[in-house]
């Protein structure tokens, strides 16, 4: 005589407030403004990535072919990551002083070292590691996105279901850009000191933004941009400094690194 099993029940326990949490996700979901509001963020999150791709493509651009892709993908997701954080206490942390010109320092640097590495790889005969590419990532997405967080805020409207879906959607579609930066970059290597110079470009308009420096700025220097002649394009001129002393530091970096394994 076959004996039935017998099966112990599970309890399933869900609080009242979770199961108020999920009726009101669902709720959101179902209406037109959720989804566009979602299509606005995602829009506002690719849009400003575009350094941040340049970025990520030039960090890669050294390891080895199988690495590239887990570097772009972990990178990425972990920068997204940050900058759901960040867009939290956007408001609050672009006020504070003294902020913008540390990423402002920070970014430069990075902008040094991305020119030093690519001249200097000849000399070492060396390949970057997957953990240091996915360093310099978060580092400069950190400092990139402290003013691309406030146009993803904007649109989020303070809603962090939106807020988080819209830029988890967007992972996919950095990895997808960032891999064709990498693709440019290893055709093209003069795109290196292009990307370096953008990250210089835009430290010097971070500087020139930290709210400490607005008076001083006000006072000795309210008009710091310069039209292109023949053009109607207005560039900052602290940004045009940057990108030269980026490009300078790195040149300096190679011939310091030279001298030193020449020693």
């Amino acid at each position: 005589m076959a004996v039935s099993p017998s099966y112990t029940a599970l309890p399933c326990r869900i609080s009242p407030a979770q199961g108020t949490l999920a009726v009101s996700m669902l709720e959101q979901m179902n209406t037109a403004a959720f989804w566009l509001a979602l299509g606005n963020i995602i829009l506002v999150n690719v849009v400003l990535s575009g350094d941040n791709a340049i970025v990520i493509a030039l960090a890669a651009r050294h390891l080895p072919s199988v690495q590239q892709r887990r570097a772009i993908v972990l990178g990425s997701s972990a920068a997204i990551a940050l900058r759901i954080v960040l867009t939290i206490f956007a408001v609050r942390l672009l006020t504070l002083p003294y902020l913008k010109i540390a990423g402002a320092l920070l970014l430069l640097y990075i902008g040094m070292t991305l020119v030093g590495e690519d001249n200097a790889e000849p000399l070492m005969g060396g390949r970057a590691s997957l953990a240091s590419a996915i360093r310099t990532i978060l580092l400069a997405d950190l400092v990139m996105s402290l003013d691309n967080v406030l146009g993803v805020a904007a649109a989020a409207n303070g809603n962090l279901l939106l807020l988080a879906i819209g830029l988890a959607i967007s992972i996919p579609l950095i990895v997808f850009g960032s891999g064709l930066l990498l693709k440019v970059v290893e055709r093209l290597p003069a795109v290196v000191s292009l990307g370096a110079a953008l990250l210089g470009y835009l430290a010097g308009e971070m500087l020139f933004a930290d709210a400490s420096l607005q008076e001083w700025i006000a006072a000795t220097m309210p008009h710091h941009t310069w039209r292109l002649p023949g053009t109607y394009w207005w560039l900052s001129v602290p940004g045009l400094a940057g990108a030269l002393l980026a490009l300078a530091g790195g040149r300096l970096m190679v011939q310091a690194g030279q001298k030193k394994a020449r020693s």
